[in-house]
C-alpha cells in the first residue's frame, strides 16, 4: 500500500478516535508519526520529528504563560472591567466589537497569531462579562483576525504579490482585499445568527457577570452556576446535550468599582504592553517575548503569581504540536504535492480549479497558510496563463480558502483560542471549533468557486 494512502488512512483514523474518546489527538498524532516513519518510512526519530513546530510550541507555552500570570493577579479582570464601563448596556454589540477589535492588528500588518495572542485572552473574558456565548466570541476573533490578512500591509499579502509576480501574473491587490473581507464578513453575520446574537438584539437590558461571579466559576472545588444558553435560559445539562459551551450566569449590570491597581499589576500592563509593541511594531518573536515577560513577571513576584505557572495549557500544546508534526511528516513523504499536481494536470479549468481550493482549505486546516499559498499559486499557474479562468478571482479563492480554515484548533490563530477557554469548557470549545473549520473547509471551494471563480470563466 502507499505511504500516501497509509498517511491519509492514519490522519482520519486520528481524528474519529480523538473526537470520540477522551485521548489528546496530539498524542495519537505523534504515535501514528512514530510508526508510519519507523516502519514505512524508514526514517530515524530525528527525520521522523522533522515536523515538529518549535515555533508554535514557544508561542503557545509564553503567551499562556503570560496572560495565566495576568489573570492569576487580576490584571486581565481589572481590564475587563474598564472595558465594561465603556461599554455600559450594549450587549448586542459586544461580539461586534470583538470582530473590529481582532482585526486592527492583521489590518495594520500583523500576522494573524500575533495580534490573536495578544487579543483573545482580553475578547473571550469580555464576552463571558457580557453572557456572550463563548463559541461566538472564539469565532468572532479568529475571523476578525482572519479579515485584515490580506490588507496591502500585512505579510500574507505581500507573500500573494511576490509568489505572482514570479510566475508572470498580475492580481489586484485591492480586490484580493475586499474579497477576503467581505467574506470573513459575511462569516461574521451568519456566526452571529447561529451563536445567540438573535437573543442578545432582543434583550432591553444588558446584564453583565461581576467579576465576583466570575472568579467563584473559574476557582476549583466551587460549583458552576446556571448557566445561559444561545436561545435563552438553559441548565448546565441541557446546554451538555446541544454540544454548547457554557456561558456564566447573568447578574445586573453595575458599573465597576474604581480600584486603584497594585504595583504588580502596573508592572504586568506594561509588561504587555511592552510585548504587543515588540511584536506588533517591531515584529519580534511574540513567543519569546512573551516567554521572556513571564519569567520577569515571576521573578519580580513570587507571591502574588504562585502557581502560575500552571495556566500553562499543556494539552493544548501536545494537541497543536503532535497534529503539526504528522502533518509535516505527510508533507516531507510528499503526499500533498502528490495530490495537488494530480489535480492540476485534469485539464478542466473550472475543475482544476475548485479542486485546487479544496485541497488548499483541506491542508491549511492543519499547516502554514503562508507556506501553502506559496504552493498552490505556482500549480495554478499552467491553466491561468490559458485565460479560461481570472487570475485575481482564482488567487482571491484560493487565498479565502486557505485563510478561513484557520478557525480550526490546529491552527495557531485556533490553538492560541482555544488555548483561552477555562479548563472546563475546553473540550465542548474544541469540538465546535472542529464542526465549524470542517465546515469552513467544505463550504469555501464551493462558495468561493461559484461567487469568484465561475463569473469569470
Amino acid at each position: 500500500m502507499s505511504i500516501h494512502v497509509i498517511g491519509v488512512v492514519a490522519l482520519v483514523l486520528v481524528f474519529v478516535i480523538g473526537t470520540v474518546r477522551p485521548v489528546n489527538i496530539g498524542a495519537l498524532a505523534l504515535i501514528v508519526t512514530f510508526f508510519i516513519g519507523t516502519l514505512v518510512a524508514n526514517e530515524s526519530v530525528d527525520e521522523l520529528l522533522a515536523g515538529f513546530p518549535p515555533d508554535l510550541f514557544v508561542l503557545l507555552v509564553g503567551v499562556t504563560y503570560l496572560f495565566g500570570l495576568a489573570a492569576v493577579n487580576g490584571t486581565l479582570e481589572w481590564l475587563v472591567d474598564r472595558a465594561i464601563g465603556l461599554l455600559g448596556d450594549r450587549p448586542a454589540l459586544v461580539p461586534w466589537l470583538i470582530f473590529g477589535f481582532s482585526a486592527v492588528p492583521t489590518l495594520a500588518g500583523a500576522l494573524g497569531p500575533a495580534g490573536v495572542a495578544m487579543l483573545a485572552p482580553l475578547c473571550l473574558r469580555l464576552g463571558e462579562r457580557y453572557g456572550v456565548d463563548r463559541r461566538m466570541a472564539a469565532l468572532m476573533v479568529m475571523h476578525g483576525s482572519c479579515l485584515g490578512n490580506f490588507s496591502p500591509l500585512n505579510g500574507l499579502a505581500i507573500i500573494v504579490r511576490q509568489v505572482a509576480d514570479a510566475n508572470g501574473l498580475q492580481v489586484s491587490a485591492a480586490e484580493l482585499f475586499f474579497g477576503n473581507a467581505a467574506y470573513n464578513i459575511g462569516l461574521a453575520v451568519v456566526i452571529y445568527l447561529l451563536f445567540g446574537g438573535r437573543t442578545l438584539l432582543r434583550q432591553r437590558r444588558d446584564h453583565v457577570v461581576s467579576a465576583g461571579d466570575l472568579q467563584a466559576r473559574t476557582e476549583p472545588g466551587l460549583e458552576d452556576p446556571v448557566v445561559s444558553g444561545v436561545g435563552g435560559d438553559q441548565t448546565a445539562a441541557g446546554l451538555a446535550a446541544g454540544g454548547g459551551t457554557r456561558t456564566a450566569t447573568r447578574a445586573p449590570h453595575v458599573a465597576p468599582a474604581r480600584t486603584a491597581l497594585r504595583l504588580d499589576q502596573v508592572i504586568t500592563l506594561v509588561v504587555i504592553l511592552g510585548v504587543a509593541v515588540g511584536a506588533l511594531v517591531f515584529d519580534l518573536e511574540i513567543g519569546f517575548l512573551a516567554l521572556i515577560a513571564a519569567a520577569l513577571l515571576h521573578l519580580l513576584f513570587p507571591h502574588r503569581f504562585e502557581q502560575a505557572d500552571r495556566r500553562i495549557v499543556w494539552s493544548v500544546v501536545l494537541l497543536i504540536c503532535g497534529v503539526v508534526t504528522f502533518v509535516g511528516a505527510l508533507q516531507r513523504y510528499g503526499t500533498i504535492d502528490v495530490v495537488g499536481n494530480g489535480i492540476a494536470g485534469l485539464g478542466n479549468p473550472l475543475l482544476t480549479a475548485f479542486l485546487l481550493c479544496l485541497v488548499g482549505a483541506i491542508t491549511s486546516a492543519f499547516a502554514s497558510s503562508a507556506g501553502l499559498l506559496g504552493v498552490l499559486i505556482p500549480l495554478a499557474v499552467p491553466f491561468l496563463v490559458q485565460g479560461e479562468v481570472g487570475v485575481t478571482a482564482m488567487v482571491i479563492a484560493l487565498a479565502v480558502s486557505a485563510t478561513v480554515v484557520d478557525s480550526t484548533p490546529f491552527s495557531s490563530v485556533g490553538a492560541l483560542t482555544l488555548a483561552n477557554a477555562p479548563e472546563a469548557d475546553r473540550r465542548p470549545l474544541f469540538r465546535t471549533m472542529l464542526a465549524w473549520g470542517m465546515a469552513m473547509v467544505v463550504t469555501a471551494p464551493v462558495i468561493t468557486w461559484l461567487v469568484f471563480i465561475l463569473p469569470t470563466h
